[in-house]
C-alpha cells in the first residue's frame, strides 16, 4: 500500500523521530510510505539514510502537498500525525468515489481515555474534506489500544548486539568501557535535575570506590551523556566545581546518534535516562531500568499521564520496588515532595535525588522487573501490525 503521513514540527523532535519510525517500519515491510514533513532538518542526524533514499520511504516537503496545481494522487491510507491537519488541497484530493483510509495517529498516553477513544470514527461535514471521516489511532500499553512501534527482530537485533559487537561498538564512539563497568546514558529536556542526579551518582562511585579497592576489583562509572540539554547541563555541573574527580566516574560527550544507533546506545547501558515519547519507547524494549523524563506542559496534564504509565508499567512490581522508582521518577520530573505537579520545568531546586534500587546488577529486581514488564508488551502485536488490520478494515 502506499501511506501519506503529514507530520508538523513543533518542537525538539519527537513527532518527527516517530513519523520517521513509522515509515521506515512501513518501508522495511514493503509498503510505501510518503512523509511530507514542514521541516526535515533534523533527518540530517536522526536519519542520514533518508538524504540518499530509505526502502519504501521518500520525503517530501510540505508546502507542496498544499499546491492545487501540482498533480498529485493520495495513496491508500493518509496518516495526520498528532492532529496537524492536511492540507486543504490535499484534503480536496482525497474526496473520490473511494477514499484513502484516513487516520488520525494520536500521542502516547497509558491514561483510560486511551482504551475508550481507540477506533473512534469522525465524519466531516464542511469544508474541502465534508463527506470524508476520520478514524483515531491510540498507541498504547494494553490490547485495547493500538500498541507501540516495534520493528520485526528486535528482540534478536538486541542479543546478536549484546553478545558480539557492544564493547568495540562503545569504543568507536570514544568511551572506553570495560565488560566491569556501569553505564549510564541521558537524553533529557534542559528543566531536568540533572545536576543532583551526577551528584548521587558519583557520590555512588565514591562509595564504590572503597569496596573495589577492598576487592582489587575494578569498574567505573560511566555516564553517556547525548548533545543538547544533557551536555550543557553536565557541563554547568562540572562548571561549578561539583566534579570532584574520582578515578571511578567518567563523563563521556555522544554525537548525534540516528535512530538506528541510538537503540545500540540504551542497551549498552545498565541505567537509561530517556526523554519524550519516541526514546521512551525504546527504552522499554530495551529492558533495562530506566527513569522517563516526560515533556513538560503549563497546564501540569503531564503529571496525570506520568502516574498513568507508572501504574501500567509498574502494575505487577514489588511494592518497595515501585516506591523507590517512582520516587525517582517524580524527582527528574521535579514532581517531588515539595513541588506542585505542573510546576515549570527547571522552576526551583529539585533536592536531593533520591536513592536508587540497585541498577548496577543486570539481575537485580529493579532489571528483572523491567524485562518482566517488556514480556506483557511484547505478547501484544506491534503498531504497524495493528495499524495495517486498522486501515484496512476502516470501510
Amino acid at each position: 500500500m502506499l501511506w501519506d503521513v503529514f507530520c508538523r514540527v513543533i518542537d525538539n523532535f519527537g513527532d518527527i523521530g516517530v513519523c520517521w519510525r513509522l515509515c521506515a517500519d512501513l518501508g522495511a515491510r514493503g509498503h510505501t510510505a510518503r512523509l511530507w514533513v514542514d521541516d526535515a532538518s533534523a533527518l540530517a542526524w536522526m536519519a542520514p539514510e533518508a538524504a540518499t533514499g530509505a526502502p519504501g520511504v521518500e520525503v517530501h516537503p510540505w508546502h507542496e502537498a498544499e499546491l492545487s496545481a501540482v498533480p498529485l494522487t493520495p495513496g491508500d491510507v493518509v496518516i495526520e500525525a498528532f492532529g496537524c491537519e492536511i492540507p486543504a488541497a490535499f484534503l480536496a484530493r482525497m474526496r473520490r468515489p473511494c477514499p484513502p483510509a484516513w487516520v488520525n495517529l494520536e500521542y502516547l498516553s497509558a491514561e483510560d481515555y486511551v482504551e475508550r477513544s481507540h477506533g473512534l470514527s469522525s465524519p466531516v461535514f464542511s469544508g474541502p474534506g465534508a463527506g470524508l471521516h476520520k478514524r483515531f489511532f491510540y498507541p498504547g500499553f494494553t490490547p485495547a489500544t493500538g500498541g507501540l512501534l516495534r520493528e520485526p527482530g528486535l528482540m534478536a537485533r538486541q542479543a546478536d548486539f549484546l553478545a558480539r559487537r557492544r564493547l568495540p561498538w562503545l569504543h568507536g564512539l570514544g568511551v572506553p568501557a570495560a565488560a566491569s563497568d556501569r553505564l549510564v546514558s541521558v537524553f533529557c529536556y534542559g528543566g531536568a535535575p540533572l545536576a543532583e542526579w551526577l551528584d548521587a551518582l558519583q557520590a555512588e562511585a565514591l562509595a564504590h570506590d572503597a569496596v573495589q579497592d577492598a576487592v582489587q576489583a575494578v569498574s567505573v562509572t560511566r555516564v553517556l551523556l547525548t548533545p543538547g540539554h544533557a551536555t550543557q547541563l553536565a557541563q554547568a555541573w562540572v562548571a561549578q566545581g561539583r566534579h570532584r574527580g574520582a578515578p571511578h566516574f567518567q563523563l563521556h560527550l555522544l554525537p548525534a546518534l540516528p535512530q538506528a544507533e541510538f537503540d545500540p546506545l540504551l542497551w549498552s547501558c545498565h541505567l537509561n535516562i530517556v526523554r519524550g515519547e519516541d526514546s521512551a519507547v525504546r527504552a522499554l524494549w530495551a529492558g533495562r531500568p530506566h527513569l522517563w523524563h516526560i515533556y513538560p506542559q503549563d497546564d501540569g496534564v503531564h503529571a496525570d499521564k506520568l502516574g498513568a504509565f507508572m501504574d501500567r508499567w509498574m502494575a505487577d512490581w514489588p511494592a518497595a520496588l515501585r516506591a523507590q522508582v517512582e520516587a525517582a521518577w517524580r524527582h527528574f520530573n521535579r514532581l517531588g515532595p515539595g513541588q506542585a505537579p505542573g510546576a515549570p520545568a527547571g522552576a526551583g531546586p529539585a533536592g536531593d535525588a533520591p536513592s536508587l534500587p540497585d541498577w548496577r546488577d543486570e539481575d537485580g529486581a529493579w532489571a528483572c522487573a523491567s524485562r518482566a514488564a517488556r514480556a506483557r508488551l511484547l505478547a501484544q502485536p506491534d503498531l504497524v501490525t495493528q495499524l495495517t488490520h486498522f486501515v484496512a478494515g476502516s470501510g
